[in-house]
């Protein structure tokens, strides 16, 4: 059987499982070990995805079940995605308990985060789909690498916000990730753009792998051309995890990309995992003005208007989402 899930397009011989241990092949037919088994679930601020222009200041119902597609070797959450699922221990969740959970908890979205949700669609459709037609909105943080074919049937069903994570280069992915193909990692992006999904693209950058000022050029490079310059770009500081013990990336070395980023025309770069730093902060693209003030993954200052502008030159701000509920945060 051959899974078209997920861009590795793995076949399966009778007995055995795919890349991501989470599809079986029993007696010629495909199954996913996965279906409603969540390792975990809890209420987050949208800004810890990192999305910094969709449904800012707002918190998702966040869950995510087990292994992973890729193996990245300084993953942050490899207590989940370095598991293979165990369907004899397994719960199943009901997509109609996730949804009234989250509208108890006064979550305005539902997020698949933490491993990669794409292993997780076949029961996420139908949960998308029922908090889509309740108003909560619907995303994933993924590596990027499903099929266009799951990306249409996610589409259908709700989601409308994708964070992208993007690991380096072709080298990086090749030694690093498990062998995977960048430009495949890229053309979804496109697609999901193209298709009207809210994209935001966050690069971690690892020190000595791939904080080369050549690869940070690349990769804003590929950034224009697939997203174009509208779309966030964040660059993440590294902390040593897992297998990999690198010392922490430089805060200069992040400004360095960032600027890098600036002057090649990416209208809204950020840094991320450097709390307190002002290029956490959304800053006008035409004047300068500081539209967003953050302090971690809170808000602290709001100044987008109402019709989703630029208080000073009126410029207008890509936001996806209803204006931010003013009364949360200090203005």
């Amino acid at each position: 059987m051959k899974c078209s899930l997920c861009e590795r397009r793995c076949v399966i011989l009778p007995g055995n499982k795919g890349v991501c241990k989470t599809r079986t092949n029993i007696d010629g037919t495909l199954y996913t070990l996965v279906y409603g088994n969540l390792s975990v679930l809890e209420s987050r601020p949208i800004e810890i995805k990192p999305f910094f222009h969709y449904w800012p200041g707002s918190t998702a119902l966040t869950f995510s079940t087990w292994s992973c597609n890729f193996d990245c070797i300084w993953c942050q959450n490899h207590h989940l995605s370095k598991t293979a699922p165990n369907p004899a221990n397994a719960s199943c969740y009901i997509p109609d308990k996730l949804v009234q959970m989250a509208k108890r908890s006064g979550d305005e979205g539902l997020c698949a985060s933490f491993q990669e949700p794409t292993l997780l669609t076949e029961w996420v459709l139908p949960l998308f789909k029922l908090g889509h037609e309740q108003g909560l909105y619907c995303c994933y943080v993924s590596n990027g690498y499903m099929t266009t074919e799951a990306l249409k049937l996610l589409k259908e069903s709700g989601m409308d916000g994708l964070k992208i994570d993007v690991k380096g280069d072709k080298e990086t992915y090749n030694k690093y990730c498990g062998g995977a193909d960048v430009e495949k990692v890229w053309k979804k992006a496109r697609k999901a753009k193209k298709m009207g999904f809210h994209v935001e693209i966050v690069n971690l950058v690892v020190t000595n792998v791939n904080d080369d000022e050549e690869c940070v050029r690349w990769i804003i490079k590929k950034h224009l051309k697939a997203v174009g310059p509208e779309t966030p770009l964040h660059f993440t500081r590294y902390i040593p995890a897992y297998k990999f013990h690198n010392p922490p990336t430089k805060v200069g070395t992040l400004e360095k990309a960032y600027n890098l980023a600036k002057e090649a025309g990416v209208l809204y770069p950020y840094l991320g995992n450097v709390h307190g730093h002002k290029y956490e902060n959304t800053y006008c693209p035409n004047c300068g003005e500081k539209l967003i003030q953050r302090r971690g993954y809170t808000i602290v200052r709001y100044k987008i208007t109402e019709d989703k502008k630029c208080p000073k030159c009126h410029r207008p701000v890509l936001i996806r989402g209803r204006h931010i509920r003013k009364w949360h945060f200090l203005l």
